[in-house]
């Protein structure tokens, strides 16, 4: 146990030293400024990125992802629990799920959508899937993959069957968050549910679906449980439910998107809500908490980079660019 701190302790110093050096909000908004892809290339290799600044939109992703690679593998490896990564890299093994499953109900290869980022690589989870032999995939990913499978292979739909693989993702991250002894990441993950239902709530009542749709689609496990959440049928009733939490901002933006409006700017009230709650990390020390914050952080500033740069390299407007953007930790 002693030895476990330590570790910690060494891993979280070593990531505290490194966050001065990523992507600013100020920083992006210069990259979005930019006067050429190049210069907005040079901005983002000052926080580590490779030097992108010759690359087209495909090589751009690529590194992007290699970057986030190179990370998830260093803290994997420093950390003495996986629990807090596990919780952040379980979201690509289901990712690859649905690809395999849905690339195989579709009769279409999707081996360029895989991505290298979870507990299981990805080579392991098509021959898991197509030899019946799961010895390297976690057991709850095992049941889910196996129930979605006869799922879409019963019906047809591939809805019902990421409704399936949803539910199994998120009950195995807050089975981790419980796993890791932190109250801070259970209610992390309990938050990430609440989101989760919630932009599902916003998109069904915008688009008229029946009550039995959004139970279907709902998510156990938040602090606002769906037999709740099923009652709301318009979007007053939706921002008085979340009046005063963590989600109010996003609700209220959800009520104008449930009256037509577009979801980009509730989309980014979610986003931003949840990333605030990680941000009351700063004041601890170590432990699992700042692995999860420094992940998140990661996840957030790659999710900046490709944007920007993408966009510069087909001719998008900083304005635009700066609209779309998440709120960086850094």
């Amino acid at each position: 146990m002693a030895d476990n701190k330590q570790k910690y302790i060494c891993l979280c110093a070593m990531l505290r030293a490194r966050e001065p050096l990523m992507l600013t909000n100020e920083k992006a908004a210069l990259c979005c400024d930019a006067q050429s892809f190049e210069d907005a290339a040079r901005i983002i290799g000052e926080c580590g990125f490779a030097d992108m600044s010759g690359l087209d939109i495909e090589g751009v992703n690529k590194a992007v992802s290699d970057h986030l690679e190179g990370i998830y593998e260093e803290v994997r490896r420093l950390s003495p629990g996986t629990e807090a990564v596990d919780i952040f890299s379980a979201k690509y093994d289901y990712h690859n799920a649905k690809t395999l499953i849905k690339g195989e109900a579709a009769g279409a290869d999707r081996d360029g959508l895989y991505v290298c980022l979870g507990r299981v690589f990805p080579e392991k989870l098509v021959y898991a899937y197509t030899e019946d032999n799961y010895r390297d995939v976690p057991p709850a990913m095992t049941e889910a993959i196996k129930k979605a499978k006869e799922i879409i292979g019963r019906s047809g739909n591939p809805q019902q069957a990421d409704f399936v693989l949803d539910k199994a993702y998120y009950k195995e991250i807050l089975d981790l968050a419980v796993a890791s002894g932190s109250d801070f990441l259970v209610k992390y993950v309990k938050l990430l549910i609440d989101a989760a239902n919630l932009k599902t709530l916003v998109r069904a009542l915008k688009l008229g679906k029946p009550r039995d749709f959004i139970a279907e689609a709902l998510i156990e496990g938040g602090n606002a449980e769906p037999y709740r959440l099923i009652t709301i049928t318009d979007g007053d009733q939706l921002e008085a439910f979340f009046e005063g939490e963590v989600l109010s901002k996003a609700a209220a933006l959800g009520k104008e998107v449930v009256a037509g409006e577009k979801m980009t700017g509730f989309e980014l009230a979610v986003d931003n809500a949840v990333n605030n709650y990680l941000k009351d990390t700063r004041l601890i020390t170590y432990g699992p908490e700042v692995v999860a914050e420094y992940l998140a952080a990661v996840e957030s500033e790659s999710t900046a980079v490709r944007m920007i740069l993408t966009c510069k390299l087909a001719g998008v407007k900083a304005d635009t660019i700066k609209e779309r953007l998440r709120d960086l930790y850094a």
